[in-house]
C-alpha cells in the first residue's frame, strides 16, 4: 500500500468518526436478527491507506494468543488459528461494508468482537471477523478460517442466497431471533443478499 498506517482504537474513531447503522444479520445456520451498530464505513480506511493496483484482496486477521484464547480441551495446532477472513477490494469499497466498534448503544464487549469487527450485511455472519488486529492488502485470494476447515460448507464469497442450500440444511427460510422471553421463532423467507441486492448485486454480475 502507498500509505501504511498503524491505528489504535482512539485513532480510528478520531480519524474516521462514528456513525450508527442498523443492519439485518443473517447466520449461515439459518437464524437472523437486526443489529444497531456504531462504527465507520470500510471505504474510509481503504481511501486512507491507498493500496497499490497490485492489491486485489484484503486479508483480516483476528487477535490470537494461545495463552489467552485457548483453554482446556483445545487443540490449537489442529486448527488454522489465528482466525482470518478476506474480501475482494471491490467488496471492501462498497458503502455497506462497515467496521463496528459498538452495538446497541455501547462499546463492543470482547465477546462481540472488541475492539473492531467486520460487518457485511449481505453476507453470512461468519464473514464478519471479530477482534481484528491486522489488515493486509494482497494480490491473491487469502486463506480464511472456515473456508479452510470446511470448504464445501463455508465458501469464500458467502453471499446470502436462498437458492443455494448448506449441505446440511436449506437456506430458503430463516428463523428470526425473538426479543424478550419468547421461545418461539418467527420464520420468514430468506432474501437474496439478505435484502441488500440493490446495493451489492452489481459486484457479482
Amino acid at each position: 500500500m502507498n500509505q501504511p498506517k498503524t491505528y489504535d482504537l482512539d485513532d480510528l474513531t478520531k480519524t474516521f468518526g462514528l456513525e450508527e447503522r442498523t443492519y439485518r444479520f443473517r447466520c449461515v445456520e439459518a437464524w437472523a436478527m437486526t443489529v444497531p451498530w456504531a462504527g465507520f464505513p470500510m471505504r474510509k480506511l481503504l481511501e486512507a491507506v491507498e493500496p497499490t493496483s497490485a492489491a486485489k484482496f484484503v486479508k483480516f486477521t483476528s487477535f490470537y494468543d494461545e495463552r489467552i484464547t485457548t483453554g482446556p480441551g483445545w487443540r490449537p495446532n489442529s486448527l488454522p488459528w489465528p482466525y482470518r477472513e478476506g474480501l475482494r477490494i471491490e467488496e471492501m469499497a462498497n458503502e455497506l461494508a462497515f467496521f463496528a466498534t459498538g452495538a446497541y448503544g455501547h462499546t463492543l464487549p470482547k465477546q462481540h468482537g472488541a475492539p473492531i469487527r467486520m460487518v457485511l450485511p449481505w453476507k453470512y455472519g461468519f464473514k464478519g471477523a471479530k477482534s481484528i488486529v491486522d489488515i493486509e492488502f494482497v494480490a491473491e485470494q487469502p486463506a480464511t478460517y472456515w473456508n479452510t476447515l470446511v470448504p464445501n460448507e463455508y465458501g469464500f464469497e458467502a453471499n446470502v442466497n436462498p437458492t443455494v442450500p448448506h449441505p446440511r440444511w436449506s437456506q430458503a427460510e430463516e428463523r428470526i431471533v425473538a426479543s424478550g422471553n419468547s421461545l418461539s421463532w418467527e420464520v420468514e423467507p430468506t432474501l437474496p443478499y439478505n435484502g441488500y441486492g440493490e446495493f451489492v448485486a452489481d459486484l457479482y454480475a
